[in-house]
């Protein structure tokens, strides 16, 4: 089975939006995916066909109407429910079988309807992807999202969602049951948010490993000392920097990585010292580090 195109996403609207919200849209992504605008650009061509495709649907109240209920498939709900079964000369329930099969693939099933009168249909939902941003810190601490869907009814349907601590970017987070509607007593589809995470200011995620830099002043380097790394919990943890470190040394902290998913380990953070020198000196000081120099030089 095909998978599922949020036109709603792909224009950057609200499932609610209204049809002057979903023009506008549409005309501000056309613009700026135009082939003329990005000509021998595959990516920019492909997007502009969906960006239509998206509007194509949305614009139309009646398209729009099929689609809410029956996701980006419903053009082949609409063929299967203006099929004719008595039609088919004398076709029998395994022959409507394997066309509706052939349809819709394995998740319906056909039979006898039970008044004798006919054929039905059952079909279960389609799966749904919705992509979700999340921030670095989000992930590290585990978050939630709050999703709003149309029943077929059109009555708004409300989704709390559980993102566990530990997700990177291509994960899928399962929510089974809430996907598109099944029709004739199928079941519903599984809702799957996909991750997205967000660049981080300071921190870079590797894995389960983060990197970042700390800024050590050049008497620290040269003597040793201790500096306070910041942690994406809030916390701080101390570094020992050993005398003699070199400018982009980089050092290991074991288990202050990021959490494993649905694991009590954790990746390692790896710091690289950047090396910050003095400046605006003071005569006396001018004068001792030339003094080093004299002593260095001999």
């Amino acid at each position: 089975m095909p998978s599922y195109k949020d036109y709603y996403t792909i224009l950057g609207v609200a499932r609610t939006a209204n049809d002057d919200e979903i023009k506008k849209a549409y005309r501000k992504l056309a613009r700026q995916y135009h082939p003329d605008v990005n000509p021998g650009d595959k990516q920019a061509e492909a997007r502009f066909k969906e960006i239509n495709e998206a509007y194509e649907v949305l614009s139309d109240k009646e398209k729009r109407t099929k689609y809410d209920r029956f996701g980006s498939d419903w053009q082949r709900y609409e063929q299967a429910a203006g099929f004719d079964p008595g039609g088919m000369g004398g076709a029998g329930a395994n022959d409507f079988g394997d066309l509706f099969e052939a349809l819709f693939g394995s998740r319906g099933s056909a039979g006898r309807s039970s008044t004798g009168s006919g054929f039905s249909y059952r079909m279960d939902g389609q799966d749904v992807e919705h992509s979700v941003d999340i921030t670095l810190e989000e992930a590290f601490e585990g978050t939630q999202r709050s999703l709003q869907f149309s029943n077929p009814n059109g009555t708004p349907r409300t989704i709390q969602v559980k993102i566990p601590a530990g997700v990177d970017t291509g994960n899928r987070v399962r929510m089974p049951g809430e996907g598109g509607p099944g029709m004739n007593g199928g079941a519903r589809g599984d809702l799957y948010l996909v991750v997205n995470l967000l660049p981080h200011e300071r921190y870079e995620r590797k894995g389960d490993d983060l990197y970042a830099s700390a800024d050590v002043d050049l008497y620290t380097l040269v003597l040793g000392g201790e500096t306070r790394v910041p942690l994406l919990n809030g916390k701080t943890v101390t570094l020992k920097i050993p005398a003699g470190t070199a400018n982009g040394k980089v050092f290991r902290i074991g288990g202050q990585g990021m959490p494993r998913v649905r694991s009590e380990t954790r990746g390692d953070l790896y710091v690289t010292i950047e090396a910050q020198l003095p400046t605006r000196l003071s005569d006396r000081e001018r004068e001792l580090f030339e003094e080093l120099r004299r002593m260095r030089a001999g």
